[in-house]
């Protein structure tokens, strides 16, 4: 029972911020079953849980129960179950510890001397079981709804409690909360039970009404063609532009005329190195002028690199001639 009561806190707890629409009722109630076995020290297989909650499908539509097929629907089904169990771990923020007002109702029964009153602690019970099918535990702490479940038992049986001051005042809850619980959980009795397939049909085309929308809104019909009407899409008919946007529109020549240099420069070192001269001579006239060309140099190295004897010796000679 503990187990139960804490996957259904869970079950609460994740849809309380999240959509039907969104995640899978049914995918996430098997995960928060199988979460909160392991969180009890009661763990259970996954296999265990899919086999009962198929078992109750079937009876809940009145057909005749038959095993379950280990197929690739079953295996995609158990990938699901994890799937949603990370979700719902990833949600709560690992936060999955619960505490239930069960032991707290026992324990205020007996500060109020009323626990031999077996008829008032299993009512206050069983108010206790039924406000997990609301979102009281997810409002309220734990020690009000217990004072709620007691002030609810005690006045349905009409069992007086000490109320000057009233009892529920020394467990710190307040009036306006037990009042609020209260009327949560008898509304409970009151309302319709909520058939299960009309539920899933409903949201069913909530998903599709969503999956419209979506699509609208990216431009795109539901068949999946791009829509012709989207002011922001594809429009077959020009526009018209004054003649400011259409030069502003033209490229500027003076990009083009970069190119155009930059291609001849590029042609014009292609041909350069195609004739380029080899050590300073071209190609057709390396032999001719090699001959010369090493004359002209042993000349001019000669006529420079004179030695200083030779300079000293012309230097009187001059001065001598000057004299005479």
């Amino acid at each position: 029972q503990v187990a139960m009561a804490t996957g259904q806190v869970l079950f609460q707890r994740f849809f309380y911020t999240k959509s039907f629409v969104k995640h899978s009722m049914e995918h996430v109630s098997m995960a928060c079953v199988h979460l909160a076995s392991k969180i009890e020290e009661a763990p259970r297989r996954i296999r265990d849980v899919i086999n009962v909650f198929h078992r109750l499908r079937h009876l809940r539509e009145k057909k005749k129960p038959v095993p379950l097929i280990l197929d690739q629907e079953y295996v995609n089904l158990k990938n699901q179950i994890i799937k949603a169990e990370r979700r719902v771990l990833k949600e709560l923020g690992f936060c999955v510890h619960v505490k239930h007002p069960h032991k707290i109702i026992v324990m205020y029964l007996q500060v109020l001397e009323c626990e031999r009153n077996q008829h008032l602690v299993q009512t206050s019970w069983n108010y206790m079981n039924d406000s997990l099918r609301t979102d009281v535990f997810v409002r309220f702490q734990p020690e009000s709804i217990a004072c709620a479940c007691i002030y609810l038992a005690a006045r349905t049986l009409e069992i007086p409690l000490p109320n000057r001051p009233h009892w529920f005042l020394l467990f710190g809850a307040t009036e306006e909360e037990i009042q609020e619980i209260c009327i949560k959980i008898l509304q409970l009795y009151t309302r319709k039970k909520v058939d299960l397939s009309d539920l899933e049909s409903k949201i069913e085309k909530k998903k599709l009404a969503i999956e419209e929308a979506k699509a609208q809104a990216k431009g795109l019909v539901p068949e999946g063609a791009p829509s012709l009407d989207n002011t922001s899409g594809f429009s077959p008919v020009p526009k018209n532009e004054s003649p400011k946007e259409v030069k502003g529109n033209k490229p500027s020549p003076l990009p083009v005329q970069a190119m155009k240099n930059a291609k001849r420069k590029t042609e014009g070192a292609k041909r350069t190195s195609s004739n380029s001269p080899v050590n300073g001579v071209q190609k057709g006239r390396e032999s001719r002028s090699r001959s010369g060309s090493r004359d002209q140099s042993y000349s001019r190295s000669a006529s420079r690199s004179a030695s200083p004897k030779h300079r000293k010796s012309e230097s009187y000679s001059t001065s001598s001639g000057s004299k005479s």
